[in-house]
């Protein structure tokens, strides 16, 4: 199977003789160490000595070490510094909140701040419903997480997530504008992380729960749901399973087939999993096969967990025992969010003809995209350096944008199954083919066309508190 190579760059300033050679033994020992000098730049010369800034791919931190170790060992350089460009890039955190006015004299700090600041807080005091006009409330979001599991990195605790919390802020920013701040509990309780989300919500239109492990982070939303009336999403769930049925819609039309007529296997019932298959059986697809590490869930085995139990009551229509291997015959679709290397070519052929493979696991899928593409119709996976990368990136932006937007009270199965379907119409039937069946993250329609279906459809449902109307080049809120 192939083999991923995450990389990263240092930043070394090194010190040497300023003879002839002297640089080529340096680069010499570079390469012998696994790094490949992207970069020189000279900081400063003199007679006798050279100082340069060497930018150096390496693609581990092992690597990484074994560079540092080897100009060292390189006779009569010095390092003077060695950095991370990532670390370099999260150094004193990656966001700040800036005024959005300046105070340069008495009358501009009487109007944000005391006296003037008086009238705004007794006019929100007579009405609550004013804090979305005249507070940050209006378009912020808190990112809420624990910790327990953060990206595959598993539970690394609340100061681990912070800089995870910390990008996807800034996510928020670039692709919709939201102000969004990370907040990260030092508990695992679901009750005590319920209360503390009640008691901090006043100051956020959102709240938006993020790497919280499973069964827990069902508990969570479900809780924060009941006792908020602002909308709650964790997007570990359902942004993931938004974005797998908008490409899902686009794959089965690029293979010739109706989603009312699939059959789908899906591999891993977590968080993702369960979302998926739920949202999946929402929009209408014909069976959904939920397989865990001991093989399908069914209606003839008995389950502890309560999610399990909905999946093998509601899903499995045909009731299928077995492996993964063994529900896979005939199947038309494959969704993993599982492990790595759990498929093998040969498992491919006894699904049905032009199979849909939607890999997941990162950074490894479960099979290679290199390695599955000529058995399969359409294949997509999690990552950004193969076609068809299934990113939440695509979802969560626009989805509270929307219903933000509307001053919605919670996030519907309906608002859900617009976005997907805003997603995948993005790409038009000339445009889609068996490597592009969901648009990049970085293109520019994405997170409007999604605010705009989660705006209507909240509408349409009656749990927006603020119509839209249409104005000169956008839709504008009514009553702003």
């Amino acid at each position: 199977m192939s083999q991923v190579a995450i990389s990263f760059t240092l930043v070394m300033r090194v010190e040497t003789p300023n003879t002839a050679g002297a640089f080529a033994q340096l680069a010499t020992a570079i390469g012998e160490a696994g790094g490949v000098i992207a970069a020189v730049d000279m900081r400063s010369v003199t007679k006798t000595r050279t100082v340069r800034d060497l930018t150096v791919n390496v693609s581990s931190d092992a690597i990484g070490d074994a560079v540092r170790r080897a100009v060292e060992s390189v006779e009569h350089a010095r390092v003077i510094s060695a950095s991370d460009a990532t670390f370099l890039a999260h150094l004193g955190g990656k966001i700040r909140i800036e005024p959005k006015m300046p105070i340069t004299n008495r009358q501009d700090l009487s109007k944000v701040y005391t006296p003037g600041v008086a009238r705004v807080s007794m006019a929100i005091a007579a009405d609550p419903s004013k804090a979305f006009q005249l507070t940050i409330k209006r378009n912020s979001v808190a990112i809420v997480s624990d910790g327990t599991a953060v990206l595959g990195l598993g539970d690394i605790g609340p100061l681990g997530a912070l800089p995870v919390m910390e990008g996807k802020a800034m996510l928020f920013k670039q692709f919709a504008n939201i102000d969004a701040f990370p907040i990260c509990l030092d508990t695992k309780d679901v009750d005590e992380i319920v209360e503390t989300v009640v008691r901090i919500a006043p100051v956020f239109g959102g709240i938006n729960l993020e790497d919280i492990s499973a069964p827990r982070c069902f508990e969570v939303e479900r809780k924060l749901i009941e006792r908020l009336d602002i909308p709650v999403m964790h997007d570990d769930q359902h942004g993931t399973a938004i974005v797998i049925l908008a490409a899902l819609i686009n794959a089965a039309k690029v293979v010739g087939k109706a989603l009312g007529d699939l059959t789908v296997v899906v591999a891993g019932s977590g968080a993702a999993g369960t979302a998926t298959m739920k949202m999946l059986l929402g929009a209408g697809v014909r069976d959904v096969i939920p397989v865990d590490r001991a093989g399908a869930l069914n209606r003839t085995d008995r389950y502890e967990n309560p999610h399990w139990r909905w999946l093998a009551e509601n899903a499995n229509r045909e009731n299928r025992r077995g492996t993964l291997v063994d529900v896979l015959s005939g199947a038309d679709v494959f969704i993993g969010v599982s492990a790595p290397g759990i498929l093998q070519p040969e498992d491919l052929g006894r699904m049905a003809r032009d199979p849909i493979v939607f890999a997941m696991a990162n950074p490894t899928p479960e099979i290679m995209p290199d390695v599955a593409a000529p058995y399969v119709g359409v294949i997509a996976t999690g990552r950004s350096d193969f076609p068809n990368q299934v990113n939440n990136l695509l979802a969560f932006p626009g989805i509270f944008r929307g219903a933000l937007d509307v001053r919605a009270s919670r996030i519907s199965e309906k608002m859900k199954l617009a976005a997907a379907a805003a997603i995948a119409a993005v790409i038009s039937d000339e445009e889609r083919n068996a490597e592009y069946i969901v648009p990049s993250v970085f293109d520019p329609r994405v997170v409007d066309v999604v605010a705009k279906a989660v705006a209507a459809a909240a509408v349409d449902e009656g749990i927006a508190r603020r119509a839209m109307v249409k104005g000169e080049g956008e839709d504008v809120p009514a009553n702003a």
